[in-house]
C-alpha cells in the first residue's frame, strides 16, 4: 500500500503518465411505470418496480495527476475486453508515452497473459 501511495506522489510527467484502472459491473434497468413529474420545488418520483435489462461492465482509466478520465462500456469483463482497454490506452490515449505507470487491482483478467505477453528470461515479449 505504501508503495502505491509513493507512486501517487510522483510529479506529473507526460512521457510517463500515471493511470489508475478499474472496472465495475452495472445492472441495467428500465422503468415499469412512467415517472410522476415533479412539482416546483419537489424532485420527480420514481416507482420502486423495475424491469431488468441485463448487465454491462464499466471500465475506467483515470489519470489523477492530469485530471483526465476515459470510460469504456462493454457487455462483459473478459481478458479480451481488458486487453482492448489496454490497447486503446497505449495506441490512442498515450501513443507518445515512453512508459505508462498503471495502478490496478489483481483481478484474474489483469495479467500479462490477457495481453498475449509471456515472460521470457525476465523480459516480456509479445507473441
Amino acid at each position: 500500500m505504501e508503495e502505491v501511495l509513493d507512486v501517487y506522489k510522483r510529479p506529473f510527467d507526460p512521457k510517463r503518465p500515471l493511470v489508475c484502472f478499474d472496472e465495475r459491473p452495472k445492472q441495467l434497468i428500465a422503468e415499469v411505470r412512467k415517472p410522476i413529474p415533479a412539482r416546483p420545488g419537489l424532485p420527480a418520483r420514481y416507482d420502486y418496480e423495475y424491469r431488468r435489462n441485463g448487465v454491462a461492465n464499466i471500465f475506467m482509466m483515470f489519470e489523477p495527476l492530469a485530471g483526465k478520465r476515459k470510460v469504456k462500456i462493454a457487455q462483459r469483463r473478459t481478458k479480451r475486453d481488458f486487453a482492448e482497454c489496454m490497447r486503446q490506452l497505449v495506441d490512442q490515449v498515450h501513443p507518445d508515452a515512453a512508459a505508462i505507470v498503471l495502478v490496478m487491482d489483481n483481478l484474474n483478467t489483469h495479467k500479462k497473459a490477457s495481453l498475449g505477453i509471456r515472460a521470457c528470461r525476465g523480459q516480456a515479449d509479445r507473441r
